[in-house]
């Protein structure tokens, strides 16, 4: 059974195993303030029926050992804190944004020479980082599933430089429920960051790549 493995355990990161356990992925949770902090959410996924892998918390550097797909899902100013060296070789799923209230101020986002997935993926050079999840209500991640082939089925946007590993993305979120959109590479994610037209939106395919064109930068 496939392992995904989280690096971070809050709304978005608690949403994606919900839906991953329901898919039948076995989860393994982490977060910064280390695995007994999260007993209860460990228990109630395990409690939930329709859960069909099994969870269990860990240390991050053991999530990530652990992970056949990883998830980051953390504020980027504690990217520092993401396990590199575990994660070679690993397809890892981004969520995150970039919030200068939150995170300071970092020119290379500020003036456009970069993207907040293109830090991480810095950050990780064995591994291959997919932007996935961060334009969606964590919420929505579980009410607004669908089975493939649902007219009008809510559709999230993937962006990579790994072909490959956008492949395996892509097939996962058709798996938990939801149509994709390529987005291209992650100088691209831009398109879909806080305040894009995209961003928040409840969109099918068509009308998220529509949004998607509609961007414009700053």
């Amino acid at each position: 059974m496939t392992t995904l493995g989280t690096i971070g355990a809050g709304h978005i990161g608690s949403a994606v195993a919900r839906v991953a356990l329901d898919a039948g992925y076995d989860v393994v949770l982490s977060n910064s303030r280390g695995p007994a902090s999260l007993a209860d959410l460990v228990a109630e996924l395990s409690a939930r029926p329709t859960a069909r892998g099994s969870v269990r918390a860990a240390t991050a550097w053991e999530a990530a050992e652990a992970a056949d797909l990883a998830l980051v899902t953390i504020p980027l100013h504690a990217l520092a804190q993401v396990p590199a060296e575990p994660l070679a070789g690993t397809v890892v799923i981004d969520t995150g944004n970039y919030y200068p209230q939150r995170d300071g101020r970092i020119a290379e986002l500020d003036e456009g020479r970069a993207t907040s997935s293109e830090l991480l993926q810095r950050h990780l050079p064995s591994s291959s980082v997919v932007k996935a999840f961060n334009h969606i209500a964590a919420a929505q991640i579980v009410d607004h599933r669908a089975p493939a082939g649902t007219p009008n089925r809510r559709a999230l946007a993937v962006a990579a430089d790994d072909t490959t590993a956008e492949q395996r993305v892509a097939a996962f979120l058709d798996e938990i429920g939801f149509d994709v959109v390529d987005l291209g590479s992650l100088a691209d994610s831009w398109r879909i960051e806080p305040g894009t037209p995209g961003y928040g939106a409840e969109d099918d395919a068509e009308q998220l790549r529509a949004h998607l064109a509609a961007a414009t930068r700053g």
